[in-house]
């Protein structure tokens, strides 16, 4: 295979990698604010026990998820950009009740939405959006296998 016909990889976008690197840090730090959340619950009245323990639990399957897909991203699976909005998505809506219910996590889960919403906005802009665009040579799933 010569050096004219061997395919060049491409580059990754500075702005995908700075998001691959936002989606492991928020991915860990939200298991980390699930595991908090979720031992908060021996503070809160006996009530408000289970809502604060499957909010908490909520948070870290997302986060751990998250975490999962992330290096599918630096390769540029559209299924793992999907999958990663999909779950940051499910985190914002976990972390925005964090903030409306609890008083003592209203930072630490501002910090995690503002970042969860750069990396989506990274993922699907112009330049993020490049790094997962189908390549000239690559096959094209088709709907269906028949001629």
């Amino acid at each position: 295979m010569t050096a004219a016909s061997s395919p060049l990889p491409r580059r990754r976008p500075v702005v995908v990698t700075i998001a691959v690197v936002l989606v492991y840090l928020t991915g860990a730090v939200g298991a980390l604010i699930g595991v908090l959340i979720l031992l908060s619950r021996y503070q809160v009245d006996r009530a408000s026990v289970l809502p604060v323990s499957l909010l908490g639990a909520g948070i870290i399957l997302f986060a751990l998820l998250t975490f999962a897909v992330a290096s599918g991203l630096s390769r540029g699976s559209t299924l793992a950009r999907l999958l990663v909005t999909l779950y940051l998505g499910a985190e914002f809506v976990l972390n925005v009740i964090a903030i409306a219910s609890t008083d003592s996590w209203d930072w630490v889960a501002t910090i995690q939405v503002v970042a969860e919403a750069f990396v989506v906005f990274a993922l699907w802009a112009p330049p993020g959006r490049k790094h997962f665009a189908p390549q000239p040579g690559q096959p094209v799933a088709t709907a269906s296998a028949r001629p």
